[in-house]
């Protein structure tokens, strides 16, 4: 199995535009440039707003009162 030529790609192509069609390629093509559009945007914001003095860990919660009444803390016992 070697690499694909231009031809497969094409047959591939041409396959997927039948299955799908075009106005649902195109509609999922501009989701998508949205979707990495609001990506990048989020990216430049959340750069611009960091604080050096006070680096937030990923998954850390902000809010630590809220999060505490409604976290139950268990302990897991093994069975003898």
């Amino acid at each position: 199995m070697g690499s694909f030529s231009i031809w497969h790609w094409v047959v591939v192509l041409l396959i997927v535009v039948l299955v799908f069609g075009t106005k649902k390629l195109k509609n999922i093509g501009q989701d998508l440039g949205g979707a990495v559009k609001g990506f990048k945007e989020g990216m430049k914001d959340g750069s611009e707003g960091d604080n050096p003095a006070a680096p937030a860990q990923a998954g850390q919660v902000a809010h630590q009162d809220s999060a505490a009444k409604t976290t139950i803390d268990v302990e897991a016992k093994q069975k003898s």
